[in-house]
């Protein structure tokens, strides 16, 4: 009788224990998002969203407002529709700028917004009108050598 009891307690202990290592690889992927606040869904479009992956983080001043709800394409501009769920309490103007950052040098990328001064709010279904797309490290590289090339004149052999 002690040793069943004592292994119904062991494998409750290992039970909850495999539950929160699950809980936390799944929170740190940001694959669950446990947030039951109301929220409002805008959108944006880009011409290059680079890495923006669906659930990144929506920051405004560094503090996590939304995230990134789906990424689309836009079959007749060819832009990429981002979809974002931003929390209610937080309101932006309807000249909101969003833009899409990199957190470091070769960090997850999130969307940016900086609200500006209009008096009207954006609303549900709302679309973000002005955006910054995503700085494409491979381009910048490629630009500076282009340029770089271009300085020096061709030596004759």
């Amino acid at each position: 009788m002690q040793r069943s009891k004592n292994d119904v307690w062991v494998g409750l202990f290992v039970l909850i224990g495999a539950a929160s290592i699950l809980f936390l690889a799944l929170q740190s992927a940001n694959l669950l998002s446990l947030n039951f606040q109301a929220t409002y869904a805008v959108t944006a479009k880009f011409d290059n969203i680079g890495g923006l992956k669906v659930r990144a983080p929506v920051k405004s001043a560094g503090v996590v407002v939304g995230r990134v709800e789906s990424v689309g394409l836009d079959k007749e501009t060819f832009e990429a529709v981002v979809r974002l769920r931003i929390v209610s309490d937080y309101r932006f103007s309807k000249d909101t700028i969003a833009s899409i950052l990199t957190s470091g040098l070769l960090g997850e990328q999130y969307v940016g917004l900086e609200s500006g001064g209009d008096p009207v709010y954006l609303a549900q279904g709302d679309r973000v009108g002005k955006t910054q797309s995503a700085m494409i490290l491979e381009k910048l590289i490629s630009q500076f050598l282009f340029s770089k090339a271009a300085e020096t004149p061709a030596k004759a052999p």
